[in-house]
């Protein structure tokens, strides 16, 4: 048995901790809040780069990539065969659609690797530049590096990622395509993007 001293101090320890998470959280949750709008497009430039390999799948580069956004919404995918090239999907918003006042009257979620969004009565902007300013992001990370760092995004962040988008072919003769536009919405609307830098914003 522990002496009561013991355990009272051990309390003691666990209530601070408690309570300087929570002052972190908040913290937190106040430097996002007031990261401001993100003003620059996405850049594309259809390359004719060298394929890639990972494990058993090819990767064909079509485009270079940079894009600066507000994190949407996150989501962690550990099951399935798309999880064993992209653990994670972000929901990227830029323009109107990182406007503080605009996200917070959207209900946004990600499920099944898709990106929904929903509001109450009439829409904050128009639906067509909910469309054109924002993109569910499917990462192939380049590196550990790259890995680390995107994993530990959090909603209101800004990041900034470069790389490519890509096509990929499995041996056994699957496929998963990115899109090449941010017009599009639906199946097959997603970008998939193999991410060489990645840089949150503070």
């Amino acid at each position: 048995m522990f002496p009561r001293a013991f355990k009272e101090g051990l309390l003691i320890l666990l209530v601070f901790m408690i309570f300087g998470y929570f002052i972190y959280e908040k913290l937190e949750q106040k430097r996002i809040a007031a990261m401001g709008t993100v003003k620059e497009q996405p850049i594309q430039e259809i390359t004719n780069s060298p394929s890639l390999q990972r494990d058993d799948y090819h990767i064909y580069p079509v485009a270079r990539y940079a894009v600066r956004a507000k994190v949407l919404s996150s989501e962690r995918y550990r099951m399935g065969r798309m999880s064993d090239l992209s653990p994670l999907d972000l929901a990227l918003g830029w323009g109107p659609m990182s406007r503080n006042d605009v996200i917070e009257k959207l209900d946004i979620r990600q499920s099944n690797r898709w990106y929904y969004y929903r509001w109450e009565g009439t829409p904050p902007i128009d639906p067509v530049d909910i469309i054109r300013s924002s993109a569910n992001t499917h990462l192939i990370f380049a590196g550990d590096s790259v890995k680390s760092k995107l994993l530990k995004v959090r909603a209101g962040e800004i990041v900034n990622l470069k790389g490519y988008l890509v096509n990929v072919r499995h041996r056994d003769g699957w496929t998963w395509n990115t899109s090449l536009t941010r017009e599009d919405s639906g199946a097959g609307s997603c970008e998939l993007m193999w991410v060489e830098e990645a840089v949150i914003e503070n």
